[in-house]
């Protein structure tokens, strides 16, 4: 018997944007968290100055996919509104 699949719309599709969203979170934590170490060696000596640059990396790259995420989920990270600007009647007439 041939099962009946439903398919489903990719807007719709929760477990693909998980998926989408747990890889670009673990891809950016690791790239960003090496590029922190890299930092790290280069430029700082003592161990605890290497490791807040490589915290410093990693903090960057869980934003970055915090970002990508919740545009993937179709809202955005910090949403504010936006400033309501009114034209007031004296900023049509001359100040002469």
């Amino acid at each position: 018997m041939a099962e009946k699949k439903e398919i489903i719309p990719p807007q719709y599709d929760v477990n693909a944007k998980w998926d989408a969203c747990l890889d670009v979170t673990v891809e950016r934590f690791g790239y960003s968290s090496l590029g922190g170490a890299f930092v790290g060696l280069l430029l700082f000596r003592r161990p605890l100055s290497r490791w807040a640059c490589v915290a410093f990396g990693a903090g960057i790259g869980i934003g970055s996919a915090y970002t990508q995420c919740s545009q993937l989920f179709g809202a955005s990270p910090a949403k504010q509104p936006s400033p309501k600007f009114s034209e007031s009647p004296d900023s049509h007439q001359g100040h002469g």
